[in-house]
């Protein structure tokens, strides 16, 4: 009997591979790891080969004996694994510059997992995702998947309802954000205080009560107008409105800004966008990607250098290890997941995936109940989810009509012909992931669509 156990990561090349060896090496003791297979494609070899030297170094470092194994050849990491973890980015980050950069160029919210920019995301990761369930149900058919490929929501949904592979856990780094910082502005610990999320992934509320069971939100709330808020490094602070965040007595998802502070945040990236020397989210991540595989060069850096927080994924490695030794301890331990609803919110189908709190054990995570929420926050999740799982359809059977419908749909995007020529531009740009499109892509090249931007007209 083989002792230990097996994790493959699929977009192991990723600069945030660092951050979950980390916290493997942290949970050992509970998670007794025999070997982790790190999995990339061609076209990241390279930084695969920086970033896996680097874990090996880590691990080495470590009291561990645990082996680090790189290859392109996705089957052969597969095989008798244990768990599968998934970060993995489609088109690695010059697509997400064409994802920012062409819905700007109209003068709409250009932004990774929301909008114009989320909706190709998910085009282009659901199809590659359903791949990997069908080597899973072949070569590890009892291993669990833990997704934090974005947009992770949809991308977990898709794997449940069009896998049919229910072993699936989402996973964000927002929640774990908000539960470590925001104890401190009321000044508690983490352990002071009881969470309830609910919604889905980067469209989520909570609230909060300390162990007494007193509801604190509306402290929070107050301290959130100070400095030092917590908000994720990736998401410019704009503040919400305080009467509005009073009046539902919840906390929104920091990603709510694009919804609740449209103007501003859209204004915010538009002076981004037309500064050569800002650029686009996507372009300043390139950037700070660039210095940290530099760093990750260095044959004596074998720790996490803090430099990654400015990534905007910290705290990942929290939600994925805790995860994983969660089930395989069956610890029953409260974490936001994307999970199957089962009435957790009852303003959404018991079959739809939501982001919410949940017991993690070996059978399943258990979702907490947090009851309908109030008027206006449940009409925002009803048109929102219905407008994921237009997409999802979509990624799956390539109907351009039903994508048009997302695009209407999303409270980001103005309907209208703008609306449709930027959905046009972001296929003919991102055709060669999108084969499931192949038919109508040619039809909007023989009509002489072609992408408007110039920077990403020029990345390929």
């Amino acid at each position: 009997m083989t002792i230990g156990v097996k994790i493959v990561t699929i977009g192991g090349g990723s600069s945030y591979t660092p951050e979950l060896m980390e916290g493997f090496i942290k949970r050992y003791e509970e998670l007794p790891i025999r070997e982790i297979w790190l999995v990339d494609i061609e076209d990241g070899k390279e930084k695969l080969e920086i970033v896996g030297k680097m874990a090996q170094r880590m691990w080495d470092a470590s009291p561990y004996d645990v082996k680090v194994y790189l290859t392109l050849d996705r089957r052969e990491a597969l095989k008798d694994a244990d768990f599968v973890t998934t970060q993995f980015r489609v088109g690695l980050l010059n697509a997400r510059v064409k994802d920012e950069r062409i819905p700007l160029s109209y003068g709409m919210v250009g932004q990774e997992t929301n909008g114009a920019g989320g909706i190709f995301k998910a085009l282009r990761t659901i199809p590659v995702i359903l791949s990997i369930v069908e080597d899973m149900k072949e070569l590890c058919p009892n291993a669990w998947l833990v997704n934090f490929a974005n947009p992770s929501g949809m991308v977990t949904d898709a794997i449940i309802r069009y896998g049919k592979w229910e072993k699936v856990i989402g996973l964000c780094n927002v929640p774990v954000t908000a539960m470590m910082q925001e104890p401190k502005l009321i000044g508690k610990n983490p352990n002071e205080l009881i969470y309830s999320f609910a919604g889905i992934n980067h469209f989520h509320w909570h609230r909060v009560k300390d162990l007494a069971g007193n509801d604190v939100t509306s402290q929070i709330i107050d301290k959130l107008y100070e400095k030092d808020n917590g908000l994720p490094a990736n998401i410019f602070d704009v503040p919400f409105f305080k009467e509005q965040l009073k009046q539902m007595n919840l906390i929104p998802c920091g990603y709510h800004r694009y919804y609740y502070r449209y103007e501003e945040m859209l204004n915010h990236m538009l002076e981004e966008y037309n500064d050569p020397n800002v650029g686009t989210r996507a372009q300043q991540v390139q950037q700070t990607e660039a210095e940290l595989f530099e760093l990750y060069k260095d044959p004596n850096l074998n720790y996490k250098p803090e430099q990654l927080e400015k990534r905007g994924g910290a705290y990942y490695s929290d939600a994925a290890c805790e995860t994983i030794a969660s089930i395989y301890g069956n610890k029953n331990t409260h974490i936001v997941v994307s999970t199957k609803n089962n009435g957790a919110v009852p303003d959404l189908r018991p079959d739809d995936v939501v982001e919410v709190s949940a017991y993690i054990g070996a059978a399943s995570a258990r979702p907490i109940a947090f009851g309908s929420l109030p008027t206006a926050e449940r009409g925002w999740l009803q048109v929102m989810k219905n407008m994921e799982l237009c997409v999802e359809e979509a990624a799956v059977s390539g109907n351009y009509g039903l994508l048009l419908q997302a695009f209407i749909l999303n409270p980001l995007i103005p309907s209208g012909e703008t609306a449709k020529r930027v959905l046009d531009e972001l296929l003919v740009a991102h055709k060669k992931y999108l084969p499931q499109f192949a038919e109508k892509i040619v039809e909007l090249e023989a009509q002489g669509i072609v992408v408007k931007d110039e920077i990403a007209k020029n990345l390929d």
